[in-house]
């Protein structure tokens, strides 16, 4: 009986998807649960497998336990689909004002990165995760920056850093997806949109950087293709279901895609791999989920 209801219990647990503490108290119920239906049909006569079979017949698949248990408690509050906005927001209102020119960008990476620091070192809740996505901006800035050193230069840094860069979002990313592989894409959703306007504004040289005019130009589009995330992000705590989630981040970022190329004159090959990296910031997490659990399984058989 306890070998059946473990391997039930274990296989809901698996197709959770929520952290760590939340999957642990509803498992604990959930087994407290069996095991007091299980007694009352064994006082009714019924031996302990059938008592068991019965039992679990009457809870369901456990895929679709999950499920329901996943919509019941996954769906966050107004105040933390704000909270998660916010950044998203700053962006938009950093650009939309052109305040980006007059040292506002730093304050707000710094506001970002502190809060990123905070709620990782406070059970990581759901409004972490873009903060987290905009920490990692300086992280990406430099990787793109280093592009246009010199061609020797360029090759040995980049040999440097890009491997300490892969390690830094492979860590965070594992430890994100722990909880959900999809809370990993929210996390990402940023990097196609700010690498697509990084593109498309162009390097004037290696000394003035960012290319003035063409940032002011874009300022408004940049501002709301921020504004579509922030309303991205707070849709996708407020939707309950996982599919539905996964369709919101798709449409967000296929919009943004659109506004980048409207605005800028991007060539073929830079919208191919603006399309790469989209697919990758949405695929990588969930591929990555699945090689974890795969692993997870062989080493416990």
């Amino acid at each position: 009986m306890a070998s059946e209801l473990d391997a039930y219990l274990k296989d809901v647990r698996n197709n959770l998807r929520l952290d760590a503490a939340s999957e642990q108290e509803i498992i604990s119920e959930l087994e407290t649960h069996a095991e007091e239906r299980i007694l009352e049909m064994r006082e009714a006569g019924l031996s302990d497998e059938e008592a068991a079979e019965k039992c679990l017949g009457l809870l369901g698949s456990a895929r679709l336990v999950a499920r329901q248990i996943y919509e019941a408690h996954s769906q966050g509050t107004w105040r933390q689909a704000l909270l998660a906005a916010l950044p998203h927001l700053f962006f938009a209102a950093l650009f939309a004002l052109k305040w980006w020119n007059i040292g506002w960008l730093p304050v707000v990476l710094g506001v970002a990165a502190a809060t990123a620091i905070y709620g990782w070192c406070h059970g990581k809740p759901t409004w972490l995760f873009p903060w987290l996505g905009y920490s990692m901006l300086p992280v990406v800035i430099t990787g793109l920056l280093l592009l246009y050193l010199p061609i020797g230069w360029a090759w040995v840094t980049i040999l440097l850093y890009v491997p300490l860069v892969i390690w830094l979002l492979c860590y965070i990313t594992i430890k994100v997806i722990n909880s959900d592989w999809l809370y990993s894409a929210l996390m990402l959703l940023p990097v196609p949109s700010l690498v697509g306007w990084f593109v498309a504004a162009e390097l004037e040289d290696k000394f003035t950087g960012f290319n003035l005019k063409q940032l002011n130009e874009f300022a408004p589009w940049i501002g709301l293709s921020f504004l579509i995330l922030a309303l991205t992000v707070a849709m996708f705590l407020r939707i309950r279901q996982r599919h539905l989630r996964l369709v919101v981040l798709i449409v967000s970022e296929t919009l943004t895609l659109v506004i980048i190329a409207s605005a800028g004159s991007l060539s073929f090959p830079v919208m191919l791999a603006l399309i790469f990296l989209i697919l990758a910031s949405l695929s990588g997490p969930a591929l990555l989920d699945h090689w974890i659990r795969q692993g997870s399984r062989h080493a416990i058989t």
